[in-house]
């Protein structure tokens, strides 16, 4: 049977915090990996040598996550820091690879990483069942395409890593070492059930255009071959000025922009960053020329219920009980809730729906899943919630 348990800790020294994480997880036989989030505001290296300290050669990966994290028995918020970890173990097989930003390009890196990791499987003829990966905020699709390239599009789940203020502070954590800039993957072996749902949950308006121009992969330029900002603007019944610079993060959470996957099951998020004085739009995510992209819409009090809806899908997937969650939930829509004064309604929403099962929420700034028959994707203000089962 697959077993998960999670450690978290308050602790403000960041070894301390490390130990005493990794010691409330460390009650599961034959672990294989933790999933390790921490805060910004404490030494990651210290956070993960404490940990190791307690798990040994079990290897440990995660990255930062902004502001909170949340478990099973509470919202972890505070300034001097917080670390959570799901350890993986019992009757599943774990390999680990990272690797930060090299002279390689993004899917090469993707691709080396994915090599190394399964070079470490212990069995033969066995193929992988799902896995996560960690990126920093930029060139993650690419990062996804070169993992697939080596073991093929099966299920990920996972997120970027992220910081309390977007201003690049953030860690990937690779067993022993952070940097800001690569990625890092754990690939599993296992009988035991896994399901992914990744969503938006937002609902599509009738403003929706052709994207006609862009500037390299993330900067929206027109749409409908008008300046995107003002075409946005229109939209939205917005001063196109008051979305210059970084009003556009806040001002888009509960309206960003969306497209769909080649089957329309999925509807990507795409959360316009900042507003360039040319009008064009940074975005959090890839875009292509000549595909639609969709304004969406939703209320804080939306985007809150979101989580009990999703928590509720994901678990009439699962064909057997459910042993724990593992909840990715977006850093823009956390900061969305904070700026409703409703961040604090986060753990309870979650709680009535999981009871009795334990669960680990990380905040990151893009999110990775899959939903109905679709393929890997990456957005950002989304959920991308998964349940385990044995």
């Amino acid at each position: 049977m697959l077993k998960t348990k999670v450690g978290y800790s308050e602790l403000e020294d960041a070894y301390a915090s490390g130990v005493e994480t990794a010691t409330m997880a460390n009650v599961i036989e034959n672990p294989q990996v933790g999933l390790f989030f921490t805060s910004v505001n404490q030494d990651q290296i210290k956070l993960m040598e404490g940990a190791k300290s307690v798990l040994g050669d079990t290897p440990i990966i995660g990255c930062t996550s902004s502001a909170a994290i949340c478990t099973h028995d509470g919202y972890l918020n505070k300034e001097t820091g917080y670390s959570g970890m799901m350890l993986f173990g019992g009757d599943v097989e774990v390999v680990t690879a990272g690797s930060k930003k090299t002279d390689e390009t993004p899917r090469e890196i993707g691709a080396r990483i994915a090599k190394e990791a399964i070079s470490k499987v212990k069995g033969s003829d066995i193929e992988p069942d799902f896995f996560f990966m960690s990126a920093s905020p930029a060139n993650e699709e690419e990062y996804l395409k070169g993992i697939q390239d080596v073991i093929g599009n099966i299920p990920v789940f996972g997120g970027s890593a992220a910081d309390n203020t977007v201003e690049g502070k953030w860690s990937i954590l690779n067993d022993g070492e952070a940097f800001a800039d690569g990625c890092v993957i754990a690939i599993f072996y296992t009988n035991g059930e896994m399901k992914n749902l990744y969503t938006g949950a937002y609902h599509e308006t009738e403003n929706a255009g052709i994207i006609t121009k862009i500037s390299g992969s993330r900067t929206l330029v027109e749409i409908d071959h008008e300046p995107a900002l003002k075409k946005y603007a229109e939209w939205t019944k917005k001063d196109v000025n008051s979305l210059l610079g970084n009003n556009l993060l806040t001002e888009t959470i509960c309206a960003p922009l969306g497209v769909k996957d080649p089957i329309g099951k999925v509807i990507a998020v795409r959360h316009p960053m900042f507003g360039n004085n040319d009008y064009s739009m940074n975005i959090g995510a890839d875009l292509a020329v000549n595909t639609a992209v969709i304004q969406l819409s939703n209320t804080p009090e939306g985007i809150l219920k979101a989580n009990e809806e999703t928590i509720k899908n994901v678990t009439n997937l699962m064909e057997g009980a459910v042993e724990s969650y593992f909840l990715v939930h977006c850093g823009g829509r956390r900061l969305g809730l904070a700026l409703a004064n409703i961040e604090d309604k986060i753990y309870p929403e979650v709680k009535k729906i999981i009871p009795n099962k334990e669960f680990l929420m990380v905040f990151t700034f893009g999110e990775y899943g899959s939903g109905d028959h679709s393929s890997n994707t990456v957005g950002g203000l989304s959920l991308s919630y998964t349940a385990f089962g044995k």
